[in-house]
């Protein structure tokens, strides 16, 4: 189990720090859809690793990066409906 928690957050790691390296390099919109799905699901599984390792401050700062791609994605379909 701990195996896969760390396969897990790693996956979750580098899709956060991946989606905002291209993020810097412009291959990313902060405000697209690409970049609010990738941080949502890098965010989750990186929650999901923290049930096995239980760190309160990651849990605590992936709660609010998860609600901060949720912000970003409801204005990215308000946007759209626009």
């Amino acid at each position: 189990m701990e195996l896969l928690a760390n396969i897990i957050g790693m996956f979750g790691t580098a899709l956060v720090v991946g989606t905002y390296f291209m993020l810097q390099l412009d291959h990313l919109d902060a405000k697209g859809l690409a970049y609010n799905v990738c941080n949502l699901l890098g965010a989750i599984l990186l929650l999901i690793s923290l049930l096995v390792h239980f760190n309160l401050a990651s849990f605590v700062i992936e709660l609010f990066w998860i609600a901060a791609s949720l912000v970003g994605l409801y204005r990215f379909y308000q946007r759209r409906r626009n």
